[in-house]
């Protein structure tokens, strides 16, 4: 598994039960559609995505969310940039979690200040300005990612519900 693997079935989890193309996931996520077919081949390997490779294996991915992202794609808080908004400083979190810390992806067009947190994948903050809901959703990782137990518990509620 890639890191943009994880971005990639977070876009088909938003999707819900709308069709999709490959040729649609690469424009709307900025990544090629031949990483996108060999993501879809990983990730079906991986059980996350049955084999005709349309329908996601939601339990399966909701286990690797919760128990295995945060040691397989670690994440610090780096320096103060400019970028977008992440973990708890985003919808759904900034509500729920009180923090003076902001986390955000590097981004030149960002309008927020806060820690860099690296993406999962580098098109990860210019795609989610066309997908509020991938947002959310690759927010909650976030928070899975670098949050204390507490955060960690309340991002993955949110994130079952969403998926």
């Amino acid at each position: 598994m890639r890191p943009h693997d994880v971005v990639i079935l977070l876009k088909i989890a938003a999707k819900k039960d709308h069709p999709w193309f490959l040729k649609d996931l690469s424009y709307e996520l900025g990544i090629s559609q031949s990483e996108i077919s060999e993501s879809l081949n990983r990730s079906m390997l991986a059980g996350l995505l049955a084999s005709n490779k349309r329908k996601l294996m939601k339990s399966a991915l909701l286990e690797f969310l919760q128990y295995g992202i945060r040691y397989v794609y670690p994440q610090k808080p780096g320096a103060m940039v400019r970028g977008l908004v992440t973990a708890h400083s985003a919808n759904p979190l900034k509500d729920k979690i009180n923090s003076p810390e902001v986390y955000v992806w590097p981004w030149v067009n960002g309008r927020d200040r806060g820690q860099s947190i690296e993406p999962l994948h580098k098109s990860t903050p210019e795609a989610c300005t066309k997908d509020q809901y991938l947002h959310e959703l690759l927010s909650l990782v976030d928070a899975i990612r670098i949050g204390k137990m507490r955060e960690q518990n309340i991002a993955f509620e949110e994130l079952r519900k969403r998926i």
